[in-house]
């Protein structure tokens, strides 16, 4: 079978006790370890990841060296940390398959992927990144042309576009080396932001992509028997976190729409991911599974996790 997974930044770092590059390693490698027993079974394997916390960490980093070095552009921290989570993903499958006497390799693919430049995320900057800073910090912010909002009262934040995946530029790549056998990285934090100018040559912009619908877009694409989004937890559930707290096994696509549109799911946490999977489902997909990194295998058996089918 041909299978997408998606796993989400911040399941790459367990704490804020547990931040550094090794750390961040050791998540990688629990969590590859999961996904080689998908490889071993002998299916065809794309891995993405999120890069939320790790983009973060550059942006204050840069911030805090901007009176000494150059500042980096959002575009590049896309691409930074790309390589730098998908060289720990490649180490740790390369290090779980030869373990176990397979020979099959990972390897990263740094993706652009294509977005309009009159999508109205543009003018409606919303998805919060990097530090937090005072409010006599961020008029010096402003000057930069950096929007910036006030974040649940702990202080203000830039905030930057989340246009919607268009087209995944290196597509073509991703498919001939998942058909010569590798396991492929791909879109890593959604892949890097860009846009067609007037010449019709790509630029990158300031902007973050959501990675579960780049991920969606992608399995569309390579046409994926199973799309699965990893995240914390080990089911979908209605009524989270309230008495009336309700398991999702098996539902269809016309119940995530249905549960979606009752607002069950929470911005930012599980509606991305419900709505990537409704946009997969609409388009040709044949299931996704929503779980947590441990109970993979047991998700693709039926034995837990959601899934979504028509």
């Amino acid at each position: 079978m041909k299978i997408v997974i998606a796993i989400g930044g911040n399941s790459l770092i367990k704490d804020k006790q547990h931040q550094s590059v090794q750390d961040q390693y050791q998540a990688v490698f629990e969590t590859s370890t999961h996904i080689a027993k998908l490889a071993e079974a002998g299916n065809e394997i794309v891995v993405t990841h999120g890069n939320g916390p790790q983009v973060g960490f550059i942006l204050l980093r840069s911030e805090l060296s901007s009176k000494t070095l150059h500042t980096v552009p959002l575009d590049s921290c896309g691409a930074d940390t790309q390589g730098a989570l998908g060289y720990a993903i490649q180490r740790s499958m390369d290090n779980i398959l030869k373990s176990k006497g397979i020979n099959k390799k990972a390897v990263t693919v740094v993706t652009q992927v294509l977005v309009d430049k009159n999508d109205t995320a543009f003018k409606n900057p919303s998805k919060p990144i990097g530090p937090f800073y005072t409010k006599e910090e961020i008029e010096e912010k402003k000057k930069l042309g950096w929007n910036i909002v006030e974040d649940a009262g702990r202080g203000y934040r830039r905030v930057v576009a989340s246009p919607i995946p268009k087209e995944i530029i290196e597509i073509e790549a991703v498919e001939k080396l998942l058909n010569a056998g590798f396991v492929v990285v791909s879109v890593g934090g959604g892949g890097i932001p860009v846009i067609e100018n007037e010449k019709g040559e790509l630029e990158g912009v300031a902007a973050v992509i959501d990675k579960d619908y780049a991920t969606s877009l992608l399995a569309r694409n390579i046409n994926a028997d199973i799309f699965i989004i990893s995240t914390a937890v080990e089911k979908v559930y209605l009524n989270f976190g309230k008495p009336d707290q309700k398991d999702l096994d098996k539902i269809s696509l016309a119940d995530a729409k249905k549960y979606l549109a009752e607002g069950h799911f929470a911005k930012g946490s599980m509606e991305p991911k419900v709505k990537a999977v409704i946009e997969y489902l609409e388009n040709g997909g044949k299931k996704a599974i929503i779980t947590d990194p441990p109970n993979i295998m047991r998700a693709i058996n039926g034995e837990t996790g959601t899934t979504i089918t028509n």
